[in-house]
């Protein structure tokens, strides 16, 4: 147990940890449930080697998230350059209308318009730094700061092919052929089943954020991916807002982004389902 955070919960009058229970699931930080002597517990993500803004950011973005008070999020209770401790939502068995609950949420989240894409700060998804440059213009940013940053890398790290490069540029240069003009809203950003998690009461909490300013389409298109939501999700998001029924024509290009990422983050693997995208739209 780190000396730094048993001190830090002491000296606050949480008390002493008597237990620690490692939680999976995350690939980036080691996440442990601290339960106190007091009988309660704590949240706990971990990582040493963490770039000194992460759980800022992190802090960041679940802030921004809360104050819209469209879905539940765990608060944030200290943020230190090397952990963050927030809230501990327990774990439940998913309610009758869970997914339900959650595309109403969501659907909330989305609905106030912003003035400007990106964000107040730089963040990370996963761990990769995600760029978040503030611009009026929709293209500018998912075309500079989405796709061509990350195909960029991926290049030079000899992940994708000249060919592949060209065609993604192509892609990044033409986003408007495609992609109807959209407000900026709140974005969770990251939103996959991994960072949805179901509270004591059964209830959906979202988790590790990589908030910013953008396409409502862009967020649902990668609920898609890596298992999907259920279709209930769907239906109430759609219900609840004024979503053109035809985003999920245009989900393969915004899923590009985070596929890119996984790319770059975990290897050739993904490059297969880029190339698959890639194609929809040549």
């Amino acid at each position: 147990m780190n000396s730094k955070v048993t001190n830090w919960l002491r000296q606050n009058r949480f008390g002493n940890v008597i237990r620690k229970e490692t939680v999976f699931g995350g690939c980036i930080n080691d996440s442990s449930r601290l339960i106190m002597d007091s009988g309660k517990s704590i949240f706990l993500k971990f990582n040493k080697e963490a770039p000194a803004n992460m759980f800022v950011a992190e802090s960041e973005g679940l802030c921004a998230l809360s104050q819209r008070k469209a879905l539940k999020t765990p608060e944030v209770i200290h943020i230190d350059e090397s952990f963050i401790l927030l809230e501990d939502l327990g774990d439940g068995r998913p309610c009758q209308s869970y997914w339900k609950i959650l595309g109403e949420g969501l659907a909330n989240l989305h609905e106030q318009p912003f003035t400007e894409f990106g964000f107040s700060l730089d963040n990370y998804c996963g761990a990769t730094v995600q760029k978040n440059t503030t611009t009026i213009d929709g293209f500018e940013f998912f075309s500079n700061y989405r796709i061509l940053n990350l195909t960029s890398k991926a290049f030079d790290i000899n992940l994708i092919e000249r060919k592949d490069l060209k065609q993604l540029e192509y892609i990044a240069a033409n986003l408007s052929h495609w992609i109807p003009d959209e407000k900026p809203v709140l974005l969770h950003g990251d939103l996959w089943r991994g960072n949805v998690h179901c509270d004591h009461n059964g209830n959906p909490v979202i988790l590790d954020p990589a908030v910013y300013w953008g396409w409502a389409e862009a967020e649902l298109a990668m609920t898609e991916l890596f298992g999907g939501f259920d279709q209930q999700f769907y239906e109430s998001y759609e219900y609840c807002s004024n979503i053109d029924g035809n985003w999920k024509e245009r989900a393969p290009i915004y899923n590009l982004y985070h596929l890119l990422n996984h790319l770059v983050l975990f290897g050739g693997s993904y490059l297969p389902q880029i190339r698959t995208n890639i194609r929809k739209f040549l």
